[in-house]
């Protein structure tokens, strides 16, 4: 097998710069060769690598058949957004030569009867300089639309579920946007937040942002005897108390807010017709017993978008 002319053929674009949170974690900016074209925040591509390529030691085999490794294994990521310059300036998408992706490695399927992960195994074997497929076309209807100024703007995220959030954010302050602008995601340990110390540079600088982050495996969410204990902070629990209200500064209410939900299906809570509900309720039937709408329901203030991250 020809790998230099499998990946000459293949790959459309080169890592640049690759930033890790940790060992598991990390954020990918990469530039197609042939330029970023105009695409919306929140939109997602594919990214793709040669079955070809090496996995990360410690990642689940995925023994791929002789026959099948010249293909390419492709994968659907929101764009995010790297919030600020180097001089601390906004930096929408739309600003910006490259693309920046928020990735999670997955090291293993969560289970027997699932296949092996392909893409992000081989992924966090590269860096700067190594080349990569990314998909011609960005897709996707979760974007923000057209909110009134002074609209409220709430978005409620869980891990990289965050990556859309962070491109709408750039893109409403960078439009001038005066209604309050609320950032909330959940994870479960603090260091799982790859943007924390961005989003409170963007509240210095914005007085209408607030950026609200909340764990659910720290010890203070675990142990009550600790001083700072809160439980575990999942957004369905934050919302309903009443106490992400207070912590935004703002009352949420349908008449002037508009909800975008992104990230565990669990969290959003869209129950198909002819399933059973969770036993914990998601967001979507909350706000809804609240008077918000689902987005397919007129327009304006009041609804809800969601993109189910995996």
């Amino acid at each position: 097998m020809d790998v230099q002319a499998l990946r000459a053929h293949y790959y459309n674009a080169t890592i640049i710069e690759r930033i890790d949170c940790h060992e598991n974690l990390a954020r990918f900016r990469i530039r197609p060769d042939d330029g970023v074209p105009p695409f919306l925040a929140g939109q997602y591509v594919t990214l793709g690598l040669g079955l070809w390529e090496p996995r990360l030691e410690g990642t689940q085999d995925d023994d791929v058949p002789e026959n099948k490794r010249s293909r390419v294994v492709k994968r659907a990521y929101s764009v995010s957004c790297p919030l600020l310059d180097d001089q601390h300036a906004l930096a929408p998408v739309d600003s910006i030569d490259y693309l920046e992706f928020y990735i999670v490695l997955v090291r293993a399927a969560d289970s027997p009867d699932k296949a092996p992960p392909a893409l992000t195994p081989r992924l966090f074997c590269l860096g700067k300089g190594d080349r990569i497929a990314i998909g011609k076309k960005f897709v996707g209807t979760y974007t923000l639309g057209s909110p009134a100024p002074d609209a409220t703007v709430l978005m409620l995220g869980t891990g990289t579920g965050e990556a859309p959030h962070n491109a709408m954010t750039a893109s409403l302050l960078a439009g001038g946007h005066k209604g309050r602008i609320i950032n909330a995601c959940c994870v479960r340990y603090f260091r799982d937040l790859a943007y924390h110390s961005l989003h409170l540079s963007l509240m210095e600088q914005f007085p209408n942002y607030c950026y609200l982050p909340c764990t659910t495996r720290e010890a203070v969410n675990l142990d009550p005897d600790l001083p700072g204990y809160v439980g575990k902070q999942y957004i369905q629990d934050y919302y309903t108390s009443g106490q992400l209200a207070k912590d935004a500064g703002d009352p949420l209410s349908p008449t002037n807010t508009h909800v975008f939900l992104c990230g565990n299906p669990d969290m959003i809570g869209y129950v198909p017709p002819g399933v059973d509900p969770p036993k914990k309720c998601g967001m979507l039937p909350l706000l809804i017993e609240a008077g918000f709408r689902h987005e397919i329901h007129g327009s304006g203030p009041g609804r809800i978008h969601f993109e189910k991250y995996w």
